[in-house]
């Protein structure tokens, strides 16, 4: 048998080849397209292709089957497949279309027609790699092809999806209606459309412009920013009159005065409206003109009578577009053309701009998990025929996706120790990989957003990790119910040709580790024996960690089945096995025999009994827990993975006993002691040093009988000594016993708080019942006093991955929110034409309401949605502190006195019981609570980090402007029109060339 002490080496990583199968997909799309010859006569008959909703089933939002159009669909077979985790066929792939896009137009006949000789390109990609995930062209016009072939997953209500509409688009300005209502929630559409690349702010106007809430400049399109705009907008109301000069004066002034260096790129302004006549063209030869580096789009909304000139000559004049939006049918319409304006100076840039842009991690809605896409801007080479011009539109996006567990299987894991850690990070600060990212939403519309800040507890030395390479500092670590002060190490690498750094956290203990090499086979099969149940009454019951030992072992939550499955497989195979993780086994295989050993040269020879012991256990590295005697199992309630049970990573952390009462809620009421016995958890860690090297690889503990402890607890904190004779004994002055828990226990309240707060032992039996509660929730006086004199620090904290409930949507000017659509692909888009091509966008928005009509917006069942849960967690302030000091209340006051204990987590108090409730204290918040906005109004004011833009793509002196919209003539709207002006002013900070959103 041979052990090492091993050191840890960082892994950098690269998807190089994944990058040239990204290129080869674009160069294709790009030869194919240009080669295409288009056809007017093409006909819906004459193309083959597998629609991927032609086998799937649609329901209404009443729960009735949807009749769907007859297809013309190839017909295909599916089978499972492990890698993607569904139904897929590797021959073909597969079409989606949007619902409100005739297939059978022209365009799209076209575009399928081309497009198909891509399914070659996605075959050849798969054949070199077979770990290649979903494969995606996404157009311009909509149509969505993928590789492999698998049917469309349909959502309980109508299919909406669109590829151009997806929440990573940096611009999305539609309006969805003509009434009020529509109109806002044509903006909460908008909103959710903005991601954390880009900068926004709202603001409403009429004769004067101002900000619609509390944000007075452009702040981060985050969740939290937008959650603050809807709420804003929800409760505005229509008033006034169109005063065009106030609201473009505001725009202009809000980018001419940000200070954010991210938004530096490309400009832009919208502006929705019901009817107006000033071109406000001072304005714009004020702050645009002659650069023109701010586009203006312009929409009028609504079927009117008025002169549009004024809107189009807006756009032509300051390098925008003008559109017309009659109707809800009109919006999508109108994308295409919109998008491509934004497109142009990064498709006259070429090669320059044909670099691969990575996603946020996002939902794979087909089930892979969290997944980060690379993709790469396709573009339009054909010329106008006399090759005077250079073509300036955009095809689409292609795209592969990268599930993260695939690169959390390349990063080591168990060999970190149960403190260490990998994580990876973009450079907007966001975390891809972290063992606190654990989204409760699977099917996401936004993009998994969870600040590296917000991961963990936030200090200042965590924010210098972003600047600086390597550190080591004290923080704060959060496990459960408790805080701890511990050193960490955390140090990255950038991954080769992506966005990310690939990140390591590892405390001192952990920068070896041990590697053990069992080559003696008798010596394994006799540790082995001790894994199996027939030795556990002898022995003490074993519980081992669920991990992925071999690749054939059935993991099961139940120990035992998960046992049996183990042992079933090591008959079969051997530990050195190539299907098997030779580390994890040859580890587990030597601790089982280690503390075998423990049981049989220590354990043993102890009576339990005389130590008011109901077990003794031990829990290593390796995956052990073995627990002593076999009996007590039965009430063994920490977690199998010694890695994810917070008394062992507590104690690898905290030098000496770390005690840890069972966990009690504030509603837990207690159960009889006599048939339930309570337990309470000592542990500490065991130490080893080779050298200079410092190892933790185990713990070991006892676990406490509460009621003999409680007993043992009195007598100790009593002024007993071992002459006197047990019996009662009577408090008076010449006996000095005035602290004496046990003598003066009718008067005096003695308790051991443990140091989060919680009750851990009392000399009141009444009081047994609440052990594991949060002190405050016993003794509310008493644990504010406590924390006033400094005897523990409160620590806030917040939960931004939280689900709550969605509330019942009000009938007071309010909007309610679009169809939720989930998708194969929640986040395929052409992120690249906005973030890209067009970043820093500044929008002004008039929207017009016309509220004599009465036009509802799409039902929405109600469902959880994301939110923030606030949560105040305590910890000792200082290693020692002993104090005398009275609660003052009058009357009503109360004496106390309060010590730390050496060498443990616990505070030990003594002080008098109430004698009245004229004091009573409100209780320390504790429990996890609800948080609207966390003042984000403050947190603006303090931007976090974020690595801003390389280069960006905002102009192009060959740019083609003449074409900037057109109008139609529509009939004009009875109704009477009451204007309701909203300034949406919008930043990109996502200024470099490349697509920044996903497929698939």
């Amino acid at each position: 048998m041979m052990i090492r002490c091993c050191s840890w080496t960082f892994p950098l990583y690269e998807l190089t080849p994944l990058l040239f199968h990204l290129q080869r997909l674009a160069d294709a799309a790009e030869r194919f397209q240009k080669a295409h010859r288009w056809q007017d006569n093409i006909k819906e008959e004459n193309i083959e292709y597998y629609d991927s909703k032609a086998d799937t089933e649609y329901d209404d939002l009443d729960g009735e089957e949807i009749e769907r159009d007859t297809s013309n669909s190839l017909k295909l077979e599916f089978t499972d497949d492990e890698n993607f985790k569904t139904k897929v066929n590797y021959s073909y792939a597969a079409v989606q279309i949007p619902t409100d896009i005739y297939k059978g137009s022209t365009v799209i006949l076209n575009e399928l027609n081309w497009t198909e000789a891509l399914e070659d390109v996605f075959v050849e990609n798969r054949k070199e790699d077979p770990s290649l995930l979903w494969q995606v062209f996404g157009s311009a016009t909509g149509v969505t092809r993928f590789y492999p072939a698998t049917p469309w997953r349909a959502p309980n209500k109508i299919d909406l999806y669109d590829v151009r509409r997806r929440p990573c688009i940096g611009i999305i300005a539609y309006v969805s209606g003509l009434t009020l209502k529509l109109m806002k929630t044509s903006v909460y559409d908008m909103l959710d459309t903005l991601s954390d690349d880009d900068y926004v702010n709202v603001a409403s106007f009429n004769q004067k412009a101002q900000a619609v809430s509390c944000f007075t400049h452009l702040v981060q399109a985050n969740i939290r920013n937008k959650k603050v705009f809807k709420e804003k907008v929800e409760v505005m109301e229509a008033r006034g009159t169109t005063d065009y000069k106030a609201g473009f004066e505001f725009a202009f002034e809000q980018l001419q005065n940000s200070n954010i260096s991210r938004a530096n790129c490309n400009k832009m302004i919208m502006m929705f409206t019901d009817g107006g006549e000033d071109r406000v063209q001072d304005v714009f030869e004020k702050y645009n003109w002659p650069n023109k580096t701010v586009r203006v789009f312009t929409f009028s909304v609504g079927q009117h009578n008025y002169d549009v000139t004024p809107l189009q000559w807006m756009a032509c004049a300051n390098k925008g577009y003008y559109f017309e939006i009659p109707s809800i049918g009109a919006i999508r319409i109108n994308t295409q053309e919109y998008l491509d304006v934004l497109g142009r100076p990064m498709v006259l840039a070429g090669k320059k701009a044909k670099q691969v842009q990575w996603t946020n991690a996002y939902q794979d809605a087909l089930g892979l998990g969290l997944v980060v896409t690379g993709t790469l801007a396709v573009f339009n080479l054909t010329d106008d025929g006399s090759g005077e011009k250079k073509n300036q539109l955009l095809l689409g996006v292609v795209g592969i996706d990268v599930a993260l567990n695939d690169i959390k299987k390349l990063t080591p894991r168990y060999n970190l120790g149960a403190n260490g850690y990998i994580y990876a990070i973009d450079l907007n600060g966001y975390v891809l990989l972290h063992p606190n990212l654990r989204p409760q939403i699977i099917n996401f519309q936004e993009p998994v957003t969870l600040d590296f800040l917000d991961a963990e507890l936030e200090d200042d030395n965590k924010e210098d990790t972003r600047k600086y390479i390597l550190t080591l500092f004290s923080t704060l670590l959060n496990l459960q119910r408790y805080l701890d002060k511990v050193h960490r190490m955390y140090t990255w690498a950038p991954i080769k040709s992506t966005n990310y750094s690939l990140g390591l956290v590892l405390p001192r203990y952990s920068t070896y580790y041990i590697r053990a090499n069992l080559s003696d086979q008798i010596l394994q099969v006799k540790y082995f024996e001790y894994l199996l149940p027939n030795s556990f009454e002898s022995e003490g019951h074993v519980f081992i960690a669920p991990r992925e030992y071999c690749k054939d072992l059935n993991l099961s939550d139940n120990n035992t089945e998960f046992l049996e499955n183990f042992i079933a497989l090591m008959e079969k195979v051997t530990p050195d096995s190539k299907q098997c993780d030779n580390f994890l086994l040859h580890n587990l295989i030597l601790d089982t025999g280690i503390t075998q050993q423990l049981v049989e040269r220590v354990w043993r020879d102890q009576d339990l009994n005389t130590y008011s012991l109901l077990a003794v256990f031990v829990a290593t590295d390796g995956g052990i827990t073995r627990v002593f005697p076999n009996k007590a199992a039965e009430d063994w309630e920490e977690d199998r993975e010694p890695f994810n049970a917070s008394f062992y990573r507590r104690s690898l952390d905290n030098k000496g006993y770390i005690f840890k009462p069972p966990y009690r809620d504030a509603s837990y009421r207690g159960l009889e002691l006599e048939n339930n016995t309570i337990g309470i958890l000592v542990s500490t860690a065991v130490e080893l040093n080779f050298g200079e090297r410092h190892l933790k690889p185990a713990v070991v503990g006892v676990k406490l009988d509460l009621e003999a402890w409680a007993e043992k607890f009195k007598v100790l904190a009593s002024n007993r000594t071992e002459r006197d004779q047990l019996g009662t004994r009577r408090c008076d002055p010449s006996t000095g016993c005035e602290m004496d828990c046990e003598a003066n226990y009718k008067d005096l309240l003695c308790v051991l708080i443990d140091d989060g707060g919680f009750l851990v032992l009392s000399n009141q039996e009444d009081y047994w019942m609440q052990v594991g509660k949060f002190f405050s929730e016993v003794d509310a006086h008493l644990m504010s006093a406590l924390f006033n004199h400094s005897f523990f620090t409160k620590k806030e904290s917040y939960d931004f991955q939280s689900v709550c409930a969605t509330e019942a949507p009000s009938n007071t000017g309010g909007a309610p929110r679009g169809v939720y659509v989930p998708t194969m692909a929640d986040f395929l888009n052409l992120a690249w034409w906005t973030s890209a091509a067009a970043c820093n966008k500044t929008f002004l928005i008039s929207l017009s309401s016309d509220l004599t009509e009465d036009v509802t917006a799409e039902g929405m069942e109600s469902k959880e949605t994301s939110c923030i849960m606030k949560q105040t967690q305590y910890y000792f302030s200082t290693p020692n502190n002993t104090d005398i000091n009275f609660i003052d209340c009058g009357n009503c006051s109360r004496l106390f006195y309060a010590q730390r204990l050496t060498s443990t987590n616990l505070l030990f108090v003594v002080a008098e019981k109430p004698i009245c409730s004229q004091c009573e204290s409100t209780k320390t918040e504790h429990s996890q609570q609800p948080q609207n906005n966390r003042n984000q109004c403050e947190l603006v004011e303090r931007p976090r980090y974020q690595k801003g833009p390389h280069v960006c793509f905002d102009y192009n002196a060959t740019e083609d402007t003449s074409d900037c919209g057109r109008g139609a003539s529509f009939r004009p709207s009875l109704s009477v029109l009451l204007s309701l002006q909203l300034l949406l002013l919008y930043l990109t900070a996502s200024c470099h060339p490349l697509p920044s959103a996903s497929c698939l």
